[in-house]
């Protein structure tokens, strides 16, 4: 009888104390969901899918709001959004690949690759252009966004833009830097560089649905991206194919790939630490000084109260994204958004805080 009545006791402080677990997860859950509605309100977002994995294993994965408002298709984990420039660290990522196959050096002169550049480009290095430092700059005020412009056509364009300041001595986020990237994969491995990624990163990790974006496909469960005009909900604004797969941002994912990506980058599937390392340490100057944008290759570094964080946004044609990773705790928020125009950094970090006070 006594054997018995210790089991009992066993078994019901066990029970006790799955309840009182599941109780603070829902607690958790309630709160973070209040959170977010009120964001969305807020901030007029139609949907929002969320991430929160700690140490590579999903705490959680969820879709709120609208995925499609004229067909009122609700978000979920698996819904795909546009990547806008989180895509780019897949090419940092694939550059750091082949500088770890010997492929490219870091120190390269962009003429090594493209030797009909201006003679300015002998002086920039694949380093410079995956820190920004290069003295590349953005899409000219003129740049028709509804052509459909060939590679060869795109290269041409950028090599016609004068530098911005002398590579290594300032830092200036430039789409068209990473732009030419995609190009320099290409030269290197003759594949395009989104056949590259498909092959060596995301069906290795089993990242099934991220892809080059294509509005010709039919691609299950893709969202709809919205833009505020005065008040009022517009679709997205048109762009030409062409400009939908360069490598500055051009990616459709959902926040399970992104779950499998940030598993993976605790392990050296994908590349050694030494590189991940590389990528996640803020690029020097010329002077040796860090770049005053805080920038590694592909990733944004920054402190908070002495914890280091990687992170990234993303925005193209009416989705906002944002990816955050604080290292020291092993916790990791990803937002998707549909709406041009939002702060998904303000709710990842808020989320962020919520796991780690336990709130």
């Amino acid at each position: 009888m006594k054997i018995k009545r210790v089991c009992d006791w066993v078994v019901l402080a066990f029970v006790v104390i799955v309840l009182s677990s599941l109780a603070v997860a829902a607690g958790q859950t309630d709160a973070v969901d209040e959170y977010i509605h009120s964001e969305m309100a807020k901030q007029h977002i139609p949907g929002l899918a969320l991430l929160v994995a700690r140490g590579g294993q999903v705490i959680r994965a969820q879709g709120y709001g609208t995925a499609n408002v004229e067909l009122q298709v609700p978000v979920k984990p698996d819904t795909i959004f546009q990547s806008g420039s989180v895509g780019k660290q897949f090419t940092a990522t694939a550059v750091m690949m082949l500088v770890e196959e010997g492929k490219i050096g870091l120190d390269d002169p962009l003429t090594k690759y493209f030797p009909d550049a201006p003679a300015t480009w002998k002086q920039v290095t694949i380093r410079e252009l995956l820190s920004h430092t290069a003295g590349f700059t953005d899409y000219p005020k003129d740049f028709d966004m509804r052509k459909d412009y060939t590679e060869a056509e795109l290269l041409k364009i950028v090599e016609g833009i004068p530098l911005a300041f002398p590579p290594g001595n300032s830092w200036s986020y430039s789409n068209l830097g990473f732009l030419t990237l995609g190009i320099v994969i290409h030269k290197v491995t003759g594949e395009f560089y989104g056949d590259f990624l498909q092959e060596r990163v995301f069906r290795p990790l089993g990242m099934s649905t991220t892809r080059i974006i294509s509005e010709a496909d039919i691609v299950p469960n893709r969202s709809a991206g919205y833009r505020l005009v005065k008040g009022e909900l517009k679709n997205q604004e048109w762009v030409s194919p062409t400009l939908n797969t360069t490598a500055d941002g051009s990616l459709y994912f959902s926040v399970l790939d992104l779950a499998k990506w940030d598993a993976a980058l605790y392990s050296e599937k994908v590349l050694k630490r030494s590189s991940l390392e590389q990528m996640w340490t803020v690029a020097k100057l010329s002077n040796g000084q860090p770049n005053s944008g805080h920038y590694g290759f592909g990733w944004f570094i920054r402190d908070k109260n002495g914890r280091h964080i990687i992170g990234h946004e993303g925005e193209w044609q009416g989705f906002v994204t944002y990816i955050l990773r604080r290292v020291d705790d092993k916790l990791t928020v990803a937002i998707l958004t549909n709406l041009g125009g939002v702060k998904p950094e303000r709710i990842a970090d808020h989320v962020a805080e919520m796991y780690l006070s336990g709130k």
